[in-house]
């Protein structure tokens, strides 16, 4: 979900795998997702922009890059735009067919970046690792032991900074008829709900989103930003 896509050609090598996706094997995370994904990544040549998310490149103007983990990052404008300017970054994308796209943006670009092909709360990441941990706009499930929240705080290394951004709004919309119930996600205030002292958060709030012409996802006018920056 989001502008950006996925993932890595051995998972038991973690965010250290080469860079050379095989989505064919090594997926880790429900099927059901990943064959939802891929279906709606190969209906159209592409789906997003291409472009950088904007309250991406807005955050992360005054950061020293370092290592970054991109969630969800569809088919790789923000992990590419991270590598050119200077971050290591690792990937993580549910859809094989999106992080095929991704990996073929870098390698164009002549970047190198780790693609994880896995589900968030199922990948084998190293803990407490990332300088960055980017969500764009991420279709995170919900769970009962809130994983996914709790993956993305786990990513974080002391000093570092959780950077997620969302669509205003959708969480308080009714279930669709397409079969879309926003009660089904992790939403930001989910996260926020788990910050503790180790945490000192530096952004929370709705601004008008600055979206990159094109794309799904173009129709929405306002983010919901949350930055917060692990203390230890």
């Amino acid at each position: 979900m989001g502008d950006g896509g996925p993932v890595t050609d051995n998972i038991s090598a973690g965010p250290h795998a080469p860079d050379a996706p095989s989505p064919a094997d090594g997926y880790v995370g429900d099927p059901a997702v990943r064959a939802e994904w891929d279906n709606r990544y190969a209906d159209r040549q592409q789906l997003w922009s291409g472009r950088p998310n904007g309250a991406l490149v807005a955050e992360v103007a005054g950061l020293t890059p370092g290592r970054v983990l991109d969630v969800g990052c569809g088919e790789g404008a923000d992990a590419v735009w991270l590598a050119r300017a200077g971050w290591d970054v690792t990937a993580i994308e549910v859809s094989g067919v999106a992080l095929e796209r991704a990996a073929g943006h870098a390698r164009d670009a002549g970047l190198t970046v780790r693609w994880v092909h896995a589900a968030l709360a199922e990948a084998a990441l190293p803990p407490a690792s990332f300088d960055l941990v980017s969500a764009q706009y991420p279709a995170l499930l919900r769970t009962p032991d809130a994983a996914a929240e709790k993956a993305l705080l786990a990513a974080v290394a002391p000093g570092g900074v959780l950077l997620l951004v969302h669509h205003a709004g959708m969480d308080t919309q009714p279930a669709h008829d397409s079969g879309f119930d926003p009660a089904d996600y992790v939403w930001p205030s989910m996260v926020a709900a788990l910050l503790n002292d180790d945490w000192e958060v530096e952004v929370d709030e709705e601004r008008p989103r600055v979206a990159p012409d094109g794309g799904a996802g173009a129709h929405h006018s306002d983010d919901l930003v949350l930055r917060a920056r692990r203390l230890r």
